[in-house]
């Protein structure tokens, strides 16, 4: 689907559907003055007969206007005065609705909305995300064809955001290429995480890594369980033992900024399907289980991204990478494993095994000498207790680094929230065989798996992002939301600018 700038004359355009911002109360925009003269007062009409109100996320679709040369109307409630909540569920909105048209090409006049703390930049990359985020359908598997093409796919091609005075023009151009960059990165790590575990295995993700070296100009190497075992990843191993699936150890490096330049390393959780080991977890939506390595898909996504958009800035990600079922080599609860740190682990629980493969893989980037190091992992299901599904857990010890995670979370509309990694939580972690154990009880499950990593990154500027709520969707609308994608583009495009 292609996104583009352009003036055109929203009372004589040609296309399938029109989208327009209509206020709640107040001066209305160029294009809606445009429309109201060319039908008949159409939108106070609307809004007298009580038809539609202006409130942010309202709308009513209008088949065949008339007075106008587009298909369709769809005019879309901004709020009185926009805020960037408005603008956000404006544009998600207009997007999903114009999604379950049969539309193929679009117009839409979103972007000349005025809203708070949003530049023209800002407002056409919403906009546009919305778009690809409503169109974006999980299709390689169904052979059926539905509405709108194979499987319900939008017949959606082309839209047109009109484009601002020649003064903005170029920030607007901008806000459409971060948008689609972006995109591209979501829809990536949405695909990964919706493909099922009997094909999405550790080894199918190291072959989609190595695709991304002519793709996008990554350099890839990927790490067998030999060269893992002469690392003395033990951790990581102990992990794989109970699946007939090797694990693999991905690492894609993008080199835009100067040779030489510390890069910012993102280490990603790849766990293509997680039954909990012998610690087996319960069977009622164990399905979902095959998203346990979106925080991998997303480090794929952010790589695709950084590299589109060309940053100047070096990045690596990593992705440790195996199964965790139960088998007779399986981790059991009790047992003792020695990561590749040197620091012994007893292991209480199998199905805290997330963070068993991160240690080995934080260990592993302390030798690139990065500026900063974030890893994201659906870690534990005590966070979605404490956050529900809105926001990451973020987890730092660093306060500049998770201040700038958070603000880049406000700015991506992907948003994170701190939670404590204090050192009154370590001595929940005491074991008396072993150095540590893998888990810390019942109470503050998401803090001490946090601190468990931490213990693993004391010469790094670290982050830890634990995305189980936020990563993929349950119920009805099952499917991988592609988070937190938007927040780690984000952080790599203002990195970039401040060199």
């Amino acid at each position: 689907m292609k996104i583009q700038l352009a003036s055109v004359d929203v009372s004589t355009t040609q296309t399938d559907c029109l989208i327009i911002g209509v206020r709640k109360s107040g001066d209305q925009s160029p294009s809606a003055r445009k429309i109201e003269k060319s039908a008949n007062g159409l939108i106070q009409s609307l809004i007298k007969s009580g038809d539609m109100d202006g409130s942010a996320g309202s709308f009513v679709l209008i088949p065949a206007p008339q007075g106008l040369k587009a298909k369709r109307l769809l005019l879309v409630g901004v709020g009185e005065k926009p805020n960037a909540d408005d603008l956000f569920n404006a544009a998600t909105v207009a997007a999903r609705q114009l999604c379950r048209t049969p539309s193929v090409s679009a117009v839409s006049a979103l972007a000349e909305i005025s809203v708070a703390d949003l530049d023209i930049q800002a407002r056409c990359r919403i906009i546009g995300q919305a778009i690809h985020n409503a169109r974006y359908r999980f299709t390689q598997l169904k052979t059926t064809k539905g509405k709108g093409g194979k499987s319900g796919q939008s017949a959606l091609a082309r839209v047109t955001l009109l484009s601002p005075g020649s003064q903005q023009s170029a920030a607007a151009k901008a806000g459409v290429k971060e948008a689609n960059a972006i995109s591209s990165g979501v829809n990536l790590a949405k695909e990964l995480g919706n493909l099922p575990g009997n094909i999405c295995t550790p080894t199918y993700l190291a072959k989609e890594a190595k695709k991304l070296v002519r793709s996008h100009g990554l350099k890839v190497k990927v790490l067998d369980e030999k060269q893992m075992k002469a690392l003395k990843m033990g951790s990581l191993l102990s992990v794989s033992r109970g699946s007939r699936e090797p694990a693999k150890f991905i690492i894609m490096e993008y080199h835009g900024g100067r040779q030489g330049d510390a890069p910012v390393v993102l280490v990603g959780k790849g766990l293509t399907f997680d039954a909990g080991g012998i610690s087996l977890k319960p069977a009622a939506a164990m399905d979902e289980m095959k998203y346990d390595m979106c925080g991998g898909a997303s480090v794929f996504g952010a790589l695709v991204a950084a590299a589109e958009l060309n940053l100047k800035l070096n990045v690596v990600g990593i992705v440790p990478s195996s199964e965790n079922l139960p088998d007779g080599a399986a981790n059991k609860p009790g047992d003792i494993v020695t990561s590749m740190s040197g620091k012994t682990i007893e292991i209480l629980n199998t199905d805290a095994e997330g963070r068993l493969i991160l240690c080995d893989a934080l260990t592993y980037a302390e030798r690139y000498k990065p500026a900063a190091v974030i890893d994201i992992a659906t870690l534990t299901g005590a966070c979605v207790v404490a956050l529900g599904h809105p926001a990451t857990g973020l987890f730092s010890p660093d306060d500049k680094l998770a201040a700038e995670l958070l603000e880049c979370g406000d700015q991506a509309r992907d948003r994170a929230w701190r939670m404590p990694i204090w050192n009154e939580y370590q001595k929940l972690l005491e074991s008396p065989f072993a150095d540590m154990a893998n888990i810390g009880g019942r109470t503050a499950g998401a803090v001490t798996a946090a601190c468990f990593l931490a213990r693993f990154t004391t010469n790094m500027s670290w982050a830890h992002l634990d995305i189980a709520g936020t990563a993929w969707n349950g119920g009805g609308a099952k499917g991988s939301t592609g988070r937190p994608v938007p927040l780690l583009t984000r952080f790599l495009i203002n990195r970039a600018s401040k060199r």
